[in-house]
């Protein structure tokens, strides 16, 4: 019988539950002898044991997602700090984990590091990077792909995925996750990432956003659009970045890049002015002269790869979306009547309003309206994304009491990176809190309530232990953290360094229903219940790719839980 415990730890005043295959008596059990032997978290070794708490499991009846009849065993009253596991009355023992203040703390810090790892154009040195060097890669000029006469410098940036590309609207989404973080809860990024920039003055959270904001201003055009991506025409194979030597391509601008860039640009510019005034100038008017390009092309201009280019596509249906996101993060910047205008025009398309993803970018125009202290947009719009916001978490608070993992997910939504969508509904479940809250009640023109803002954050943090190893898998989807963290993403680094373990801090992508790598379909039968749709194999890039904006946020919402 199985026991599924958050693999990282919980925080001492926080809601603490595993969950079980097996009812009937639990204990807690902590771990007096806290040593380890050096080599990987999962190496603790037990010294003398005591026996904390006994309880009996709440019987939670069968989970759709995973197809368990399932039991939580609810130890919220083990405060003390210390290393800790849960025992079932067969003698059964879940992983170790700890109970601890900062138990995020490093999770954050290594999650936010490995977009380090993740830089063109660049070294990576032993100095910054450990064992995971490499020299610099991708130091070629891109040529246009509808005009091959036309060369352009366009080196840095972040590797998207598990492959060399490198696309706008990951970039905005990314970008936007990891700013929002630090605006809202600066407290939480004192600590160095150890990057070439550290002890400059800047939080190194926005000296590594800036390493991909100096990229995305030379991916611009004359006219202010944004070029959809810079990509080869064909994936890479499993080589070192270094070693990919093929051209790389300018693909065409696209109104859902641009929309994404203007947004970005203009949020990066109220964030970094503190800092650097000419670096928040140059991030404004490459907003101005996004919006304006927009504003000049009112209808949808979409993207489709070539037929002969296999890369990322990151295509789209419409950018309704994007443009409500564009016109909120403008308003917030200048005050400007047509920006409020133009929000109101968008409030009235038919969109979701609370979605972080690269596909659906309009949680983020309700994030920077509902956080800001200046209040520029109007009573109507403000009311609007308030509403939004807090029927979508009160919808996903009952799916996560339906779950009997405690995860917002119904069966329907183990797609093609779930972790994002969970992740993503972490951040929507942050931002209900701290607008029901009383510190932002005044913000969003709502009363506070106390105890809608903790159910909306012990959500959250349901979520941060859905992905830290209360699943029906038992992995930690983050590399190097929790006993049983997974160890063979889907990276082209990664399985060609020649080192035993990936670099730590990437999040998985997660269960697919429907798995369409190769692998994948052939070790995962027919009919297995979506959360059980995983396989930690480096050929599974339809369930273990990693990405900068899987990444992102998870430090979003684990810089929430370390505001303290």
């Amino acid at each position: 019988m199985a026991i599924y415990c958050n693999q990282v730890g919980y925080l001492p005043e926080k809601r603490k539950t595993a969950v079980m295959t097996s009812g009937g008596l639990f204990q807690v059990l902590k771990v007096t002898q806290e040593t380890t032997d050096g080599k990987t978290d999962d190496t603790l070794k037990t010294g003398a044991e005591q026996v904390v708490m006994e309880g009996n499991a709440q019987d939670l009846g069968m989970d759709e997602s995973s197809g368990d009849h399932v039991y939580a065993a609810d130890f919220s009253g083990v405060a003390q700090e210390g290393i800790y596991y849960v025992r079932n009355e067969a003698g059964d023992k879940s992983h170790q984990f700890r109970i601890g203040s900062d138990v995020y703390r490093k999770l954050q810090r290594d999650m936010t590091k490995a977009l380090y790892y993740q830089r063109c154009g660049c070294e990576l040195t032993k100095e910054y990077a450990g064992a995971y060097t490499h020299p610099c890669c991708h130091m070629g000029d891109a040529v246009l792909w509808e005009n091959r006469s036309v060369v352009k410098e366009v080196k840095g940036g972040w590797h998207d995925a598990g492959d060399y590309g490198r696309y706008i609207s990951p970039a905005a989404v990314a970008v936007g996750h990891l700013l929002y973080a630090y605006h809202l809860f600066p407290e939480s990024f004192g600590e160095s990432l150890d990057i070439p920039e550290s002890g400059n003055g800047i939080p190194d959270v926005l000296n590594e956003c800036r390493y991909e904001l100096e990229w995305m201003l030379k991916m611009q055009d004359d006219e202010g659009g944004a070029y959809h991506k810079l990509t080869s025409e064909r994936h890479a194979d499993f080589i070192m970045p270094q070693e990919d030597t093929a051209q790389f391509y300018l693909f065409p601008v696209s109104s859902m890049a641009t929309a994404d860039y203007a947004a970005s640009m203009a949020l990066a510019s109220r964030v970094y002015r503190q800092f650097d005034e000419s670096f928040a100038d140059r991030l404004f008017d490459a907003a101005l002269r996004a919006y304006g390009w927009l504003e000049k092309h009112p209808e949808y201009v979409g993207f489709k790869n070539p037929e002969s280019c296999n890369t990322g596509e990151y295509d789209d249906v419409c950018d309704f979306d994007e443009r409500l996101w564009a016109a909120a993060e403008m308003l917030v910047t200048t005050g400007e009547q047509k920006y409020q205008e133009h929000l109101k025009e968008y409030l009235t398309k038919n969109l979701s309003k609370t979605d972080f993803g690269w596909t659906d970018v309009s949680g983020f125009a309700a994030l920077a309206v509902l956080t800001d202290a200046f209040h520029k947009a109007s009573a109507d719009s403000v009311m609007n994304l308030r509403q939004s916001v807090l029927a979508e978490a009160d919808r996903l608070v009952t799916v996560a009491e339906k779950s009997g993992y405690g995860v917002a997910m119904e069966p329907e939504d183990y797609v093609w990176g779930s972790n994002m969508v969970v992740l993503n509904r972490g951040m929507l479940l942050v931002l209900a809190s701290l607008i029901t809250g009383q510190d932002a009640a005044e913000l969003s023109g709502g009363k506070p309530s106390d105890s809608k803002a903790k159910t909306y954050e012990e959500t959250a943090l349901a979520q941060m232990n859905y992905l830290l190893g209360v699943n029906a898998v038992d992995y930690s989807y983050v590399t190097g953290h929790g006993a049983n963290a997974y160890r063979h993403p889907h990276n082209r680094p990664t399985e060609c360094d020649g080192i035993e373990l990936p670099m730590p801090g990437w999040v998985s992508g997660g269960p697919f229903k429907t798995p369409c790598d190769e692998v994948g379909m052939e070790k995962i039968p027919a009919g297995t219940p979506p959360m059980k749709c995983y396989v930690d194999h480096a050929a599974c890039y339809s369930l273990n790719e990693i990405t900068i904006y899987w990444n992102s946020p998870a430090v979003f919402v684990t810089a929430f839980l370390n505001r303290r």
